[in-house]
């Protein structure tokens, strides 16, 4: 149902609300057993709110990767805000929590984002491992833990999920640390909460790592939000890719996988019709 569509039906569902409340259910509910989401950046060229609207008529509950001016727009259009950013710094991926000489400014802009988020109904925002620079992996997770500890108490209190990424290292982010999900998982037992979690991107990670379904099993605990992406090339999720897209979203939601599962591929044909079908394909 679009939102024109259901603006039709505010006198009756006034009248009724239980018919309104159902409505709105059938709706969110059009996606099955996982909450799909989608990010923001490779449909960029669509205006938000067109987009917005186009998403929810195709059983997309959320927005993934906003800034905050672009939180209200998405609300406003039925939708969550799944993941925002906490600053526009063009250097936002290399400089993560692994060194604690950035710990300082990462932090300050958490605790900027934080209680923004929460008032606006955000319910994760972004975080990154960071370039290695020579750092080992000891010491690097260490570093990790130390800083993320500092900014869990906010995050619970506030009730907002820092969902750190992983990335590959191999094809796209030449020298980022958090490339494998045993590194990840090391911070994420470190740091004990149920407010920092992993973002695990499935593009990325079958690059690194493979054995992409075995892996979220085994993980299930430490992964609050994740992303898709074709592989190779981050395109659509179509029968040129190497993942039964399918199976990996029945596998997520076998988990009681509660998140959002965000799109996050690069279309290579009508960008809403291959959305779409990725929704369709991640439907269990």
């Amino acid at each position: 149902m679009r939102r024109r569509e259901a603006m039709k039906l505010m006198g009756v569902a006034a009248a009724m609300p239980a018919i309104g409340a159902h409505l709105e259910i059938a709706e969110q509910s059009a996606a099955g057993r996982l909450k799909q989401s989608v990010s923001r950046w490779p449909f960029s060229r669509i205006p938000l709110p067109e987009f917005c609207r186009a998403c929810k008529a195709m059983g997309i509950v959320a927005i993934d990767l906003l800034q905050p001016e672009e939180w209200g727009v998405v609300r406003d259009a039925g939708l969550v805000p799944s993941m925002g950013y906490p600053t526009k710094r063009q250097d936002f991926i290399a400089t993560g929590f692994n060194n604690p000489a950035n710990h300082a400014m990462l932090l300050h802009e958490l605790e900027t984002t934080i209680p923004l988020a929460a008032k606006a109904g955000v319910p994760n925002v972004i975080a990154m491992f960071g370039n290695r620079y020579g750092a080992s992996d000891a010491d690097a997770i260490a570093a990790c833990v130390a800083g993320l500890s500092k900014i869990k108490p906010l995050a619970e209190e506030q009730r907002v999920t820092i969902c750190v990424e992983l990335l590959n290292s191999k094809v796209d982010h030449a020298g980022y640390q958090g490339d494998h999900t045993a590194f990840g998982a090391a911070v994420m037992e470190g740091v004990g909460s149920p407010r920092v979690k992993l973002l695990y991107d499935i593009y990325h990670m079958q690059i690194m790592e493979g054995d992409v379904i075995r892996t979220i099993r085994a993980h299930a605990t430490h992964i609050g939000h994740f992303h898709t992406g074709g592989v190779p090339g981050r395109h659509e999720l179509d029968d040129t890719q190497e993942l039964n897209w399918h199976a990996v979203a029945r596998a997520i939601a076998d988990t009681n996988f509660t998140g959002y599962m965000a799109h996050e591929f690069v279309p290579t044909r009508e960008p809403l019709a291959s959305l779409r079908e990725a929704v369709l394909t991640c439907t269990v």
